[in-house]
């Protein structure tokens, strides 16, 4: 029989420790995640919308694009909807979902789905308290520059401009 106890319990993640009742030694540890959204912006000019956001875990400022997680009971769309707006002062008129897929398969169950906004009109950014970032406007073709040299290293914007780079062809 497998238990798991929850080691953590926080804002944003918790920790869980899963073992067979038999072999309580013989555990494996887990970072359970609610799950993420991630917006691929492009203004009417064709240029991405990216924000240059303090990312504490790393300490260092990263360019990505613009995302967070799931609320609780929230549409991976609502919230890629509501995290755009929020990071950038962005509303889109269409989103269109380019992919899924797990963020760290090997300790966390956290699935981010990266969506497309088009047809871009301005509002007005809400950050979080706990948010500090700039926003930046890039072209396609110097967003896969920075990837190519390493400007950009975050795992969802490269794999969110790649897939958008490549739905475009």
């Amino acid at each position: 029989m497998k238990v798991t106890d929850v080691v953590y319990s926080g804002k944003m993640i918790s920790v869980v420790k899963t073992y067979e009742a038999e072999k309580p030694s013989a555990y494996f540890e887990m970072v359970r995640h609610p799950g993420s959204a991630a917006v691929v912006a492009v203004t009417q000019e064709g240029r991405l919308l990216l924000v240059n956001q303090y990312r504490e875990a790393i300490g260092d400022y990263v360019l990505e694009i613009p995302a967070g997680k799931l609320e609780s009971g929230e549409a991976a769309k609502d919230c890629a909807h509501r995290e755009l707006e929020e990071e950038t002062g962005h509303r889109a008129r269409c989103l269109e979902k380019l992919c899924e897929f797990f963020v760290t398969p090997g300790y966390s169950n956290e699935k981010i789905q990266v969506f497309a906004a088009t047809d871009l009109e301005r509002s007005q950014s809400k950050l979080d308290d706990d948010e500090e970032l700039s926003l930046a406007e890039v072209g396609l073709v110097d967003a896969l520059t920075m990837i190519d040299d390493g400007r950009i290293h975050d795992a969802k914007t490269i794999a969110g401009i790649l897939q958008f780079a490549r739905k475009k062809k």
